[in-house]
């Protein structure tokens, strides 16, 4: 059983989680909005943070305020295919890669048919989408552009405009999009 006290496990979550990013105090002090002095007072436990406090830093290190005063848990944890979110559009699958959200982000396995289209979403105006080829082929169509990708090709384009994914070819091919969204204004 694990006898330390909150302020020692609060102060050691948050400065595991800083240095597994590779951060400073003061980078993230900073992305929090809160004094230097203060995120060092966290990290040594001597601390008595607000809530408002709390979710600043849970924010800048993109986890719940439940993770900052969590127990340790075990360092890594699996998740089995069947347990990842799959979205159909059409024939095509769209899975997430991820299980859990990244604010920002989104990253998705795409699988398609041979010869089948699907219509992107428009996003935020100012973001920016990768699409990677991993096997088969793939035709972006971007704003009437059009790209043929084959494996191992990537294409980098803005996501906020009107695009459709296809496969022109005969076998199944799979792709991945990772979309970085732009803040909505």
């Amino acid at each position: 059983m694990n006898d330390e006290n909150l302020p020692d496990r609060l102060a050691r979550n948050i400065r595991t989680l800083r240095e597994t990013r590779g951060a400073t105090q003061a980078q993230l002090a900073k992305l929090a909005g809160v004094p230097r002095a203060t995120w060092a007072n966290l990290e040594s436990g001597a601390a008595n943070p607000t809530l408002t406090v709390l979710h600043r830093v849970a924010s800048a290190l993109q986890v719940s305020l439940e993770e900052l005063i969590a127990k340790p848990r075990a360092s890594a944890r699996h998740y089995p295919r069947a347990s990842l979110p799959v979205r159909m559009r059409g024939a095509g699958m769209l899975r997430k890669l991820l299980p859990d959200p990244l604010p920002g982000m989104e990253f998705d396995r795409m699988e398609l048919p041979p010869q089948v289209r699907i219509t992107g979403v428009p996003h935020t105006p100012g973001t920016r989408e990768y699409l990677a080829c991993e096997s088969g082929e793939l035709l972006l169509i971007a704003s009437g552009e059009r790209f043929h990708l084959q494996p191992g090709d990537v294409v980098v384009f803005r996501g906020d405009q009107k695009h459709s994914y296809e496969n022109p070819g005969t076998k199944t091919a799979v792709g991945y999009s990772v979309v970085l969204l732009a803040p909505a204004v």
